[in-house]
């Protein structure tokens, strides 16, 4: 099958440190190359890849020197894409709603994973209108702020990692590690409260976008100043499986609709267990006393973690083996195409 994978252009694919859409869509262009698909890769500049690879944009958006109009590039993206509808069978598009009105004017079949959560605002009105527009979910819960609505959703797909790139560790290290951004949503302020409360060290990789640079400065930053919190910046994926592998736990106390949280399958994958809260996916991914632990409070959380060296690493790899991994994800897309190959032949 000719299929065309449209990235967002923010970060390389794969990116180079932080950017979890990117990822997942570099997984997904390798394995179905690997399986014989001739998949093109729209996509930054810098990107690596062993499909064919079309690139609007030298450098990735977030990498550039000077700043840049994220939409004007990606309307640069899609018309390169849609201008040349007609060399694919299938178009997978990962960039949002961006791709929406382009996708109703040509025959291609197109398909959209949507990657961000759908409760704010300006989400329901703009599925309202393209409600004919093929959708994929990356969990169930995703779904549930716009369940009202009559959509075209034509599965979900969990995402997947390949599992060579994240051997299982020990866990030896006895800290927690904190993956991801330093934002309101991501509770970077519980992850270090339930450390002290632990007596644990806390590690903390992740990256401050500028939207988030303000909350950093005032509420994060005066609280690394502790002997037991180790703040790393961001981290390259040469980097990761050691820091998830030797990590005691993942910490992961989300304060919103997670559509679904990468950083806990690469967890997971390195045998890691994860403590989180109950919010959008995670009582998908995470099942507890098994491959992690649930608390919602902070002192839900303390308690939570005090029991998280029960869990069998082991099964944490195990769970992603069968339910995570990139193999996983590319059987579940290659069912949406055939599907939507064949809803475009009767029509």
């Amino acid at each position: 099958m000719k299929i065309a994978q449209v990235a967002p252009l923010y970060e390389p694919v794969p990116p180079l440190l932080y950017g979890g859409t990117e990822r997942v869509v570099s997984h997904l262009v390798e394995e179905l190359t690997q399986r014989g698909h001739a998949v093109t890769l729209f996509a930054s500049g810098v990107s690596e890849t062993a499909a064919r690879l079309i690139s609007p944009v030298e450098r990735a958006l977030r990498l550039g020197d000077e700043p840049r109009d994220a939409i004007a590039a990606h309307m640069v993206e899609l018309s390169h894409v849609f201008e040349r509808a007609s060399e694919f069978d299938m178009i997978h598009c990962h960039v949002d709603y961006l791709a929406f009105p382009f996708a109703r004017l040509v025959s291609t079949p197109t398909v959209h994973t949507m990657h961000g959560r759908l409760d704010l605002p300006h989400v329901a009105p703009l599925l309202r209108h393209f409600h004919d527009v093929p959708l994929i979910s990356i969990s169930e819960a995703q779904r549930r702020p716009v369940a009202d609505l009559s959509l075209d959703w034509v599965g979900t797909v969990y995402h997947g990692v390949p599992l060579k790139q994240y051997p299982v560790g020990h866990g030896d290290g006895g800290y927690l590690a904190f993956l991801g951004r330093l934002s309101p949503e991501k509770r970077p302020d519980l992850a270090i409260a339930v450390a002290k409360r632990l007596g644990l060290r806390l590690r903390i990789a992740a990256k401050v976008d500028d939207v988030d640079r303000e909350y950093f400065e005032h509420e994060i930053e005066p609280l690394l100043n502790h002997p037991l919190i180790e703040y790393l910046g961001e981290i390259g994926n040469d980097a990761k499986a050691d820091f998830l592998g030797d990590a005691l736990a993942l910490i992961f106390p989300v304060d919103w609709p997670e559509p679904f949280g990468l950083a806990m399958i690469e967890a997971l994958a390195c045998g890691t267990p994860v403590i989180s809260r109950s919010c959008g996916s995670i009582p998908e991914v995470i099942a507890p006393g098994r491959t992690g632990v649930i608390g919602d409070t902070l002192d839900e959380l303390v308690e939570a973690a005090r029991h998280v060296d029960r869990i069998d690493r082991m099964a944490c790899r195990q769970e992603v083996e069968c339910r995570f991994s990139v193999q996983s994800m590319a059987d579940g897309y290659e069912a949406i195409y055939g599907k939507l190959a064949t809803r475009a032949e009767v029509r």
